[in-house]
């Protein structure tokens, strides 16, 4: 075959199929390393508004609004002034059609202008317009509509609304003040608001208040905004860091008093993992001491990846049933930790202080395996590396392969490329690759049964622990190569959520079993394009949300990092969707890691205590 000639169309040589692919591929690379440089310069140096995973799509509707045009959520673009503007603060432009203006309130119109009302539907197109253009802009005496209608025409004025109505396209386009036009969130429902405490200023590794004095100070400034509690991690890396059941719960009795004496709430994190490895980390806190003496002398009690390097952020899932710590099994050593938290702080339970325990399930708490450590060389988009290969977890995968009848089965993948490989450079996650064939689809239901079976055992324990308490999982945010068949780098994480099948469904499952609340999730860490990396982590935040709701499962919404105040109007409409069907909303809203920026700042300090209120209703 290699030696025939390439055909010819019309006296016009063709280059073969894998030719043109080749070429398209580095057409492709080189156009998104172009616009990752455009998007770079333009939030650097423009002061445009652009979100952080901005798309070239962001970059011209922002270029089109500073030259006065329209542009709707969907796309739809079109002139709305003339030569003649001048921008005036705070006004937003509003497209309503004419036919349904003229519809009487009663009759289930979306719009009455005549009341003087809109509807939520129209306020959040306001809304979006008024929040994504650099410089709003209403008309003169003149407008572009009326050159449209013909020399002479008059627009029509509408005095209650304070504003002028154009035509364009059928349409009226009313030009209201901002502040007439926002989505009010007066009787929404109420979404209570806790704020993470950072690592280092809270509890030192001897288990003593760090800064006493400062931490005061700063949950005073909290309450006085309304903020309803505290979030923080319970370390076990501190609390029974020198010896097994030798638990030193000092530091957080001090902290839990003075959060008492607030009169705030308390969410309690379950932390059984290292700290200081991921971004945001801003201490470090390893496993306990006598837990790594073990590692040492029997490293397979760690996470293993196929190059046979270790992992030492938490333990491995297949020493959960496995007597390799001092004649405890992992589930056992979770288990005394819950157990002696509860029996230690009683009285909190009993009055309600303590409202909520999240569950630590696997690295930075989350459920999923540590697919993509920074540690051994990952870095962002790449697509991680399955970790199974520590002698428990790679035992348990022989015995589910001589089940199914194919022995040669029990081992992982061999072409499943790098922690920072593309899908498409490996045999495994490209396209039609081996992750849809027979080899693959045993591997990855027994690769993510082994992370269900972990949840499924260590919430069961933890419901058993805390009775009645809100009990909490943290769900990751893996939205790179979301846009992509195979979902690699959620494949490596645990989560079998391939194009054809719905890899948290299952997952949502088991947090209903034992009553248990999702946490949604920690994204956004990351400034990427969303070109490069084919994510889309409003399109893995929508399936993961609306499966927990289908699932009867309560979401809680975490925001990834510090806030500067930017997203606050974004965060309060994740967690309060306009117009769901059945009224559906978040639960919780945890705010992830106190940022002084919020504390010491006068306007962040008067942004995020508006974003409190709006939360609360």
């Amino acid at each position: 075959f290699q030696d025939q000639p390439i055909p010819q169309v019309g006296g016009v040589r063709r280059c073969r199929p894998q030719e043109e692919k080749e070429r398209t591929k580095l057409r492709e690379r080189q156009r998104r390393a172009i616009t990752a440089k455009i998007l770079a310069g333009l939030r650097r140096h423009g002061n445009y508004n652009l979100r952080v995973r901005a798309d070239i799509n962001d970059v011209i509707a922002a270029l089109a609004r500073e030259a006065g045009w329209v542009v709707l959520p969907d796309g739809t673009t079109f002139p709305s002034r003339s030569q003649g503007t001048k921008p005036i603060a705070g006004a937003a432009t509003v497209v309503v059609s004419s036919t349904l203006s003229q519809l009487p309130a009663e009759s289930g119109s979306p719009v009455s202008l005549g009341g003087g009302g809109i509807s939520p539907v129209y306020r959040n197109t306001v809304d979006y317009n008024a929040t994504h253009s650099k410089t709003p802009f209403v008309p003169t005496s003149s407008s572009q509509a009326s050159g449209m209608m013909g020399d002479g025409a008059e627009l029509p004025n509408d005095s209650l609304l304070g504003g002028s109505v154009d035509t364009v396209d059928d349409k009226q386009v009313v030009d209201m003040p901002a502040k007439l036009l926002e989505r009010d969130f007066s009787g929404t429902p109420f979404v209570p608001v806790f704020v993470m405490l950072p690592v280092r200023a809270v509890v030192n590794k001897k288990c003593e208040l760090a800064d006493p004095d400062g931490l005061v100070r700063q949950l005073s400034i909290l309450r006085s905004m309304n903020v309803d509690g505290i979030v923080v991690d319970c370390w076990w890396g501190i609390v029974e860091a020198h010896a097994p059941h030798d638990y030193n719960w000092n530091g957080y009795k001090m902290l839990f008093q003075i959060v008492r004496e607030m009169k705030m709430k308390i969410q309690a994190v379950m932390s059984f993992h290292e700290c200081g490895t991921n971004v945001g980390d801003d201490a470090f806190v390893p496993l306990p001491h006598w837990v790594a003496e073990i590692g040492q002398r029997n490293p397979d009690i760690f996470f293993t990846d196929r190059a046979g390097r270790r992992n030492p952020e938490c333990l491995s899932w297949g020493v959960d049933k496995e007597r390799v710590l001092g004649g405890r099994t992992a589930v056992e050593v979770y288990f005394d930790y819950m157990r002696s938290f509860r029996i230690e702080f009683h009285d909190y339970f009993e009055n309600g202080i303590i409202s909520m325990v999240v569950i630590g399930l696997g690295p930075r708490g989350e459920l999923r395996y540590p697919s993509n450590p920074v540690k051994h060389g990952w870095r962002f988009p790449g697509i991680g590396e399955f970790q199974c290969y520590d002698r428990y977890l790679l035992k348990s995968l022989q015995r589910a392969a001589e089940t199914r009848g194919h022995s040669f089965w029990g081992r992982g993948p061999e072409n499943g490329g790098s922690y920072n490989s593309a899908p498409h450079e490996t045999g495994f996650f490209c396209d039609g690759g081996d992750y849809d064939g027979h080899y693959g689809r045993f591997f990855l239901g027994w690769y993510s049964g082994v992370l269900l079976d972990h949840a499924d055992r260590i919430l069961s324990l933890a419901r058993l622990v805390f009775g009645e308490t809100r009990i909490v999982a943290k769900l990751p945010g893996i939205h790179w190569w979301y846009k992509t068949a195979s979902h690699a780098a959620e494949l490596t994480a645990g989560y079998n959520n391939s194009c054809n099948r719905d890899g948290y469904g299952a997952a949502m499952a088991v947090l209903k079993k034992h009553g248990t609340s999702a946490l949604l999730f920690p994204n956004g860490e990351m400034d990427f394009s969303e070109e490069e990396s084919l994510a889309d982590p409003d399109g893995l935040a929508w399936q993961v949300t609306n499966c927990g709701w289908d699932s009867e499962v309560e979401m809680v919404l975490e925001s990834s990092l510090p806030s500067n105040g930017g997203g606050y109007g974004y965060l309060v409409e994740k967690a309060k969707p306009l117009g769901h069907p059945d009224g559906k909303h978040f639960s919780s809203f945890t705010f992830l890691r106190l940022n002084p920026l919020v504390i010491m700042e006068r306007h962040n300090l008067n942004e995020f205590e508006s974003f409190v209120r709006k939360m609360h209703g």
